[in-house]
């Protein structure tokens, strides 16, 4: 039976993968040259095969050293992250954020669970409104950070992703042919009347309002069920249904910046924790809107 492989083995294996030389990753971590040498010998004994070639080129990783490499970036990027875990204080205290519905099923529910699991002391309490309560919440104190659409480029905070909103139709019918046109939109909604019945009457199209809902689910319903074409946001988009284009006829509604804010008045360690896991959580949608 083989000793089992030490940590510290790996991370200097993992340094002369990077360095491609024996020489410069020694001084990278502050060790001779020939102690470098030692370490991957007796890391190479314990494997029991030959992890580098040696050339003018540098030290090249041999078939076993390919296959050694994502094993060790996963073992030390394990113990990194368990340091950091076990030196970091542990956070508690209250945390409230507003949170579109939009985002109340894709994006956030996966950041706010690995907070939750993260951080089981701070306790946090999620408000899942319109932009406009959710900012009128902010101002008065009820909540500490707050995921709001802005549309006007008015709303001061941090840019999470450009969503642009849309004109959407079902891809069974082909309700978005007809005259007048049949569209689903929010009830009492400034924004509907601004911008998405706007976008119509600028391109002389003739609709009438067929189904008006209080949530994004009931538009998407609506949209899916052919009863109605709707806007949504290009990241909402349900299945069996896409977006209508310039090619059908329909313009952009808006190009919508989903923006975090925070509270004017306070802040805590918790809260700004929490803060950069919803940033975490829009890098992967913001970089596949902008593809």
């Amino acid at each position: 039976m083989r000793d089992p492989i030490e940590s510290d083995l790996l991370r200097t294996f993992l340094v002369i993968t990077e360095t491609s030389n024996f020489s410069t990753a020694a001084q990278r971590i502050g060790r001779t040259q020939s102690a470098v040498s030692a370490q991957i010998k007796r890391l190479e004994e314990t494997i029991g095969e030959t992890l580098f070639e040696r050339s003018a080129r540098g030290a090249m990783l041999t078939r076993a050293g390919t296959q050694l490499l994502p094993y060790a970036q996963r073992v030390i990027e394990l113990l990194n992250e368990a340091a950091a875990n076990i030196r970091t204080k542990p956070l508690d205290g209250p945390v409230r954020i507003g949170i579109p519905e939009e985002y109340s099923q894709t994006v956030l529910p996966a950041a706010l669970a690995a907070f939750a699991i993260r951080h089981p002391a701070v306790e946090v309490t999620v408000s899942c409104d319109y932009t406009a309560h959710n900012l009128a919440a902010l101002e008065k104190d009820e909540l500490d950070l707050a995921v709001v659409f802005d549309w006007n480029n008015q709303s001061k905070g941090e840019v999470l992703c450009i969503d642009p909103t849309v004109w959407v139709t079902s891809l069974v019918h082909r309700v978005h042919e007809a005259t007048p046109l049949p569209i689903a939109v929010y009830r009492d909604s400034t924004w509907c009347r601004d911008f998405a019945l706007k976008s119509l009457e600028q391109i002389g199209r003739r609709y009438r309002i067929a189904f008006i809902a209080d949530t994004s689910s009931g538009l998407k319903n609506a949209v899916s069920a052919g009863l109605a074409v709707t806007t949504l946001s290009r990241s909402n988009i349900p299945h069996g249904c896409r977006e209508l284009t310039g090619d059908d006829g329909f313009p952009p509604v808006d190009s919508s910046r989903v923006v975090l804010r925070r509270n004017p008045y306070h802040s805590s360690e918790a809260i700004r924790e929490l803060a950069e896991m919803v940033r975490e959580a829009f890098q992967p949608m913001s970089t596949l809107l902008q593809a």
